[in-house]
């Protein structure tokens, strides 16, 4: 009896493949075909498939480690386990300024989308003034606890399923073919060029993929996590490099060589099937899907850095709740940050420094996951062929990082040297406790 008590408790696989689903797709899926094209025309639908080949070998190697253990923590619990506790405490860190950093990005791309709508939020004053708006309400919405947040987010899921499947239904009876024909943009004919704007454009598409890292968070709410979570992971990448190929292949077929830079591509597709009625039906949907991620981002990232609170990774404040079991402290911190970084820089800005910040947990996981395949160990899935997977997902790794700006690494970097001051002055308060 108690068994079956246990297991209504738990997060089944359905559900765990909705909640991925749901994690991954938001405003990239929306905004990004544009930007795509303009790097790589035509081909962009090959970076699509390279990128998910790519997500797909680093989840693998999550999957692996997500097998091995059933605890809640995800990538910083298998660093820690193979590496010690200072790596998990960066890789900890990172996480939490990553869901920090998506949160500001889905604030921007709310805000970039309503921008087709409310052109006054062009001025960058009204547009920090509403972004921090937004940000207070999501944060005083944060505070009453986890009832408005999932009612929110339910609606959300919803909405970007139907808006999805409409556009890919309706949007592939409009497709010309003579658009499909610019492989690759003028001026892009030499080896080098065709490389460096690859890794641009795969920069920028990986953060479409980004929340498939944050599955296996919550493992130890899942029903048998250990073979669940694998399965999910593979299926939900799957799935979502099939919706992007999908919407990218529309949007090229309708827009053309306009679709270049074009902000708001899935919109202006719409619109010239469906003139102003079918331009605000995608806006609609768009402000409902991207603002229902910023919602489960500004659920999530306060409870990420009281989770390693509880570690003891960070100061013990950030433990402390109000009434409704909201970590205040750590709410308090996460929208202040986030706050920061969308008056501080834009849409695409934000997705290149959320990437960034992901490649310094993905790779450690990778690391961590060949050092504890040598410990041995039951893990209820293995992957194939050695270690050419995570061999492959470390070298395509490699490449991304050819695609970021001096700046991006920059900052991302410092995010480490202050992890570690944090460190080492964390350690030295908990010597003179432990001496007095």
């Amino acid at each position: 009896m108690t068994k079956g008590n246990d297991m209504t408790k738990k997060i089944g696989f359905t559900s765990i493949f909705l909640l991925g689903i749901n994690g991954i797709i938001g405003s990239g899926i929306f905004l990004l075909p544009g930007k795509l094209y303009q790097d790589m025309a035509v081909s962009s639908l090959l970076v699509i498939l390279f990128t998910s080949f790519m997500v797909l070998m680093i989840a693998l190697c999550y999957a692996e480690l997500a097998s091995r253990y059933s605890e809640d923590g995800a990538a910083w619990l298998y660093v820690y386990k193979a590496f010690g506790k200072f790596s998990g405490f960066e890789v900890g860190l990172s996480i939490w300024f990553l869901s920090v950093t998506i949160l500001a990005a889905e604030t921007s791309a709310f805000l970039t989308t309503l921008q087709g709508v409310m052109p006054a939020l062009k001025d960058p004053m009204i547009y920090n003034l509403v972004g921090i708006g937004i940000l207070v309400l999501l944060f005083i919405a944060n505070l009453f606890g986890t009832l408005i947040m999932k009612v929110l987010n339910n609606i959300s899921s919803a909405t970007k399923l139907a808006i999805i499947i409409l556009f890919i239904v309706v949007g592939l009876f409009f497709v010309r073919p003579e658009n499909l024909n610019i492989i690759l943009p003028a001026g892009t004919h030499t080896f080098s060029t065709v490389f460096t704007d690859f890794a641009k454009a795969l920069s920028v598409i990986f953060y479409a993929f980004i929340g498939f890292s944050f599955l296996p968070v919550a493992a130890a709410k899942m029903d048998n996590p250990k073979r669940n979570i694998p399965l999910a992971l593979v299926t939900v990448i799957l799935t979502s490099t099939v919706l992007y190929g999908l919407i990218t292949f529309v949007c090229i077929g309708i827009l053309g060589t306009s679709l270049s830079g074009e902000t708001l591509p899935a919109a202006m597709a719409f619109k010239q099937i469906w003139g102003g009625f079918g331009y605000n039906i995608i806006i609609i949907g768009m402000l409902v899907s991207i603002g229902g991620l910023a919602i489960s981002f500004a659920f999530d990232a306060p409870v990420i850095a009281s989770s390693m609170a509880e570690k003891e990774l960070l100061p013990s404040c950030f433990l402390k709740k109000n009434k409704y079991g909201a970590p205040y402290i750590s709410s308090i911190v996460t929208f202040a940050f986030a706050i920061i970084l969308v008056v501080s820089g834009d849409f695409m800005y934000l997705i290149s420094l959320s990437v960034f910040i992901s490649f310094l947990h993905n790779v450690p996981s990778i690391l961590a996951m060949m050092k504890l395949r040598k410990k041995g160990g039951d893990t209820g899935f293995k992957v194939p062929l050695g270690y050419t997977v995570p061999i492959l997902a470390l070298v395509s790794s490699a490449y991304l990082l050819t695609g970021f700006t001096f700046q991006i690494v920059a900052v991302g970097l410092l995010i480490l040297v202050i992890g570690a001051i944090i460190y080492w002055i964390q350690n030295k308060v908990k010597k003179r406790i432990n001496a007095s």
